[in-house]
């Protein structure tokens, strides 16, 4: 016995699923991350611009038309006063901090840390600018923005107020609010993919009771069946695989009725050739009859291996050699050799006129073997008739006779290997004929109708295609 393998929840196609779901939102939440911490980024930047524009606007707006509250004079005469009464009025924000100049020399500032003593030197060097200047300063452990507005006075400039803003902890809050993202998206992912682990699972729960009952099917037992639930992709596989087995149970079914029934059919002559043969004796002429019977027999079994060599060939591409048959001619020919096969009252029911696309040969013996059969069941003297017709799409051909009939549950099953209706007399054939007649139809596209009732005779019709195409216009 093989072992039976075990399922690996880690190994086949749901880890290969999971992998891919649990790549596919690692890479999005990776993306994701990173896009979040650039536009987090340049909205800092922008905001941090947007607070120095405006404190530079307040400073100027304030020197333009801020008057001395101890004298009441315009500030923009004194530089020192503008300075002196913007600073008491005004706080910087947090990350933000404020020097002023006054004659290229430092005046008052907003920056009384370490840190930025080391700022205010790099600021130092905007003291005696004359234009308005924006830029960034790179200390050791971070980034400032600054900007720079001269203070003119009687043509000269006077004074320089430069605003500054500490970008490094800004951006230190966003890598901040970043890594909190990440970990809550990489928390997610982490029960997503828990999540999506289950869910695959019952989702490929039925390939793997597929798997199951492929691995359980023997040629002896084809009962088992794929519970199906859902009208989903792998639903209709398990549909499909139920079908599939539907097939093969008919097929192997079929399969040992028709070697049980061959094996029957068979061991009959095998069994009357030698048991004569055992009893044979010494006299020429009892000789000579046990002689003649098994050669009957023989032919016999001859007949019906090739009868059943044809069946297999049936199903072969190569089957049918087709091309136009003229069914005015094909129907004389028929009657022709019919009338051979027995003494019967042969006539023509029709005849048609026109071509029909089909393999001669093969059409030939299925309507012999239909005059056979008619032969078989009808006594001396009864009328057969053969005949052809075009009706629309479709070529028929019949062979009618007045024998006993067939009874319409017998129908199906004359056509079937071996199979006798029952009520029809016992012939010495192989019991193939119809059923040859039914898979020469079926390899031309075609049907077989049977028209018969018990005391009215039987009729058997073959139905060929024959799609009409467009005359070609006289010469």
């Amino acid at each position: 016995m093989t072992e039976r393998r075990r399922w690996r929840p880690l190994r086949g196609a749901r880890a290969r699923i999971l992998v891919a779901v649990v790549g596919l939102l690692a890479a999005s939440t990776l993306v994701s991350t990173l896009l979040l911490r650039e536009i987090l980024t340049a909205r800092v930047e922008d905001r941090v611009d947007a607070s120095l524009v405006q404190e530079v606007d307040e400073f100027r707006t304030l020197a333009r038309l801020g008057v001395d509250p101890r004298s009441g004079r315009p500030l923009g005469q004194d530089v020192r006063t503008t300075f002196d009464v913007y600073l008491a009025r005004n706080v910087p924000d947090r990350q933000e901090a404020w020097f002023t100049f006054v004659d290229g020399r430092p005046y008052r500032a907003t920056a009384p840390s370490a840190r930025d003593a080391a700022l205010a030197r790099e600021v130092g060097r905007l003291g005696r600018t004359a234009t308005t200047r924006r830029g960034r300063i790179a200390l050791r452990d971070s980034e400032t923005v600054y900007l720079a507005v001269p203070i003119r006075v009687d043509g000269r400039t006077r004074g320089v107020f430069v605003a500054v803003s500490d970008l490094g902890a800004e951006r230190d809050e966003v890598d901040q609010a970043v890594q909190v993202a990440a970990g809550v998206s990489l928390l997610v992912l982490a029960l997503a993919s828990a999540v999506a682990f289950l869910v695959i699972g019952r989702i490929l729960a039925p390939l793997r009771g597929l798997t199951e009952t492929a691995r359980a099917i023997t040629e002896d037992d084809l009962t088992r069946r794929i519970e199906v639930t859902g009208d989903d992709e792998i639903a209709r596989l398990a549909t499909t695989f139920n079908a599939m087995l539907d097939r093969l149970d008919a097929a192997f079914a079929s399969q040992r009725a028709f070697v049980s029934d061959a094996g029957h059919e068979l061991r009959t002559p095998i069994t009357i050739v030698r048991g004569h043969l055992d009893l044979l004796g010494d006299d020429p002429r009892e000789r000579a009859e046990t002689m003649e019977l098994v050669d009957d027999e023989l032919d016999r079994m001859s007949r019906l291996v090739e009868d059943l060599l044809l069946l297999a060939k049936a199903e072969r591409s190569d089957f049918l050699r087709p091309e136009p048959v003229d069914l005015d001619l094909l129907t004389e020919e028929l009657v022709t050799k019919a009338s051979a096969l027995g003494d019967r009252d042969w006539r023509v029911d029709g005849m048609a006129t026109g071509t029909v696309r089909a393999d001669r040969q093969r059409l030939t013996q299925a309507m012999v073997n239909l005059a056979q059969n008619a032969v078989a069941h009808t006594d001396p003297g009864a009328t057969i008739g053969i005949g052809s017709a075009l009706t629309g799409d479709e070529a028929r051909l019949w062979v009618r006779d007045e024998g006993v009939g067939i009874h319409p549950r017998d129908h199906a099953r004359v056509f079937e290997r071996f199979a006798r209706a029952g009520g029809r007399r016992r012939t010495e054939g192989s019991g193939l004929g119809l059923a040859i007649v039914s898979a020469i139809v079926d390899a031309h596209g075609g049907r077989v109708e049977l028209n018969s009732a018990p005391g009215r005779g039987s009729t058997f019709t073959i139905v060929l295609p024959n799609p009409q195409t467009p005359e070609e216009p006289a010469a």
